[in-house]
């Protein structure tokens, strides 16, 4: 498949010590990759550098195949889609969106013709000559995404569009960005701290962590497979526990897995709550007290107290755990674990 968007060896230090080093990536045409990581980890630098807005120190960038680290950003392929809307509010909603196609010197009826063919595709038609404080903040930013994508970039970059809105909003216009996606085949690269949303949306995440990328996956890789103890504790909720390598098998308690990455010593077993199995006659589990039950919808979250390795949280079916009270007595068995070397801690 065609590379659209090339990053090479990038490295970008503030007089802070922060930002990126090495960050290597590149981005499939029609893809939807999404940086993923908690403030600082230097994912928006990367988005920055790519749309021209930084000089990075070193490294290289390449869309469709020619390098762009010399062009200001309006020469560049790319459109950036920011977190304020930044729509100009004396400008009906019409000529915001034109703007950009006037000083591409493009005809009136081309114009027209774009701007309501880009309202019909963000679900705003008859829009066009609101102001930009007639709207709400989702339209808001349906009109910013809109102007992005009638300047037909070869690259798309997001940073971080939703994160102003309330979640019902959000939950929407990631469903919504996802299908303007698959119906323009756009390339786009999306920044996110959430981790949800990463993984509702992207096709790959590279999940990022103090300037550097710790794994580029799918999102069930990600999830299931987490490359590293810093990946398994950021994306989703996970138990953690301690255990050792004895005889070639990890052991917790009286409980053994296997140890296919041949780990030796101390290691730290990471388990989803889904993969927690409680059963009151399971021999040979780790014995605990049940601390909390919680209701949530059509599943439960109990609250296990381990003695040996603090609480462990459990995902069940909400008719599984009629029966259970807080200080019960249980045993707690894991159907699935992963585990990594202690010094990763």
């Amino acid at each position: 498949m065609d590379i659209q968007l090339s990053v090479q060896q990038l490295a970008k230090r503030y007089h802070t010590g922060e930002g990126v080093k090495s960050i290597s990536l590149d981005v499939r045409k029609g893809e939807l990759v999404t940086l993923l990581g908690p403030s600082g980890c230097g994912k928006t630098t990367v988005l920055r550098s790519i749309g021209g807005f930084l000089e990075p120190d070193s490294g290289d960038i390449l869309i469709e195949g020619t390098s762009v680290l010399k062009a200001p950003p309006e020469k560049r392929p790319t459109s950036m889609v920011f977190q304020g809307y930044n729509l100009w509010p004396h400008m009906t909603v019409f000529d915001n969106l034109a703007f950009g196609l006037k000083i591409r010197k493009m005809k009136k009826s081309d114009i027209r013709k774009a701007v309501d063919d880009v309202l019909e595709l963000v679900r705003l038609p008859g829009a066009e000559m609101k102001f930009p404080s007639e709207l709400s903040g989702g339209q808001q930013q349906r009109i910013a995404l809109a102007r992005s994508l009638l300047l037909k970039p070869a690259v798309l970059l997001l940073d971080e569009p939703f994160s102003a809105l309330d979640a019902k909003l959000r939950h929407e216009m990631r469903e919504e960005l996802r299908e303007i996606q698959a119906e323009t085949g756009l390339t786009m690269v999306f920044v996110t701290h959430d981790q949800e949303e990463a993984l509702s949306i992207s096709d790959r995440i590279v999940v990022m962590n103090h300037g550097h990328i710790e794994q580029i996956a799918t999102p069930q890789e990600i999830y299931d497979r987490p490359d590293t103890l810093f990946v398994a504790q950021f994306i989703g909720k996970m138990n953690f526990l301690k255990g050792v390598v004895s005889e070639g098998q990890i052991r917790a308690g009286k409980l053994t897995f296997p140890n296919p990455k041949q780990l030796s010593g101390k290691v730290r077993l990471a388990v989803r709550p889904e993969d927690v199995v409680l059963d009151g006659r399971e021999e040979g589990g780790l014995t605990g007290s049940v601390k909390q039950i919680m209701v949530l919808g059509h599943y439960a979250e109990v609250t296990v107290q381990l003695p040996e390795h603090g609480v462990i949280r459990a995902f069940q079916p909400r008719d599984a755990v009629k029966e259970l009270n807080s200080g019960d007595r249980i045993d707690v068995g894991f159907k699935k674990v992963l585990a990594y070397p202690e010094d990763q801690a």
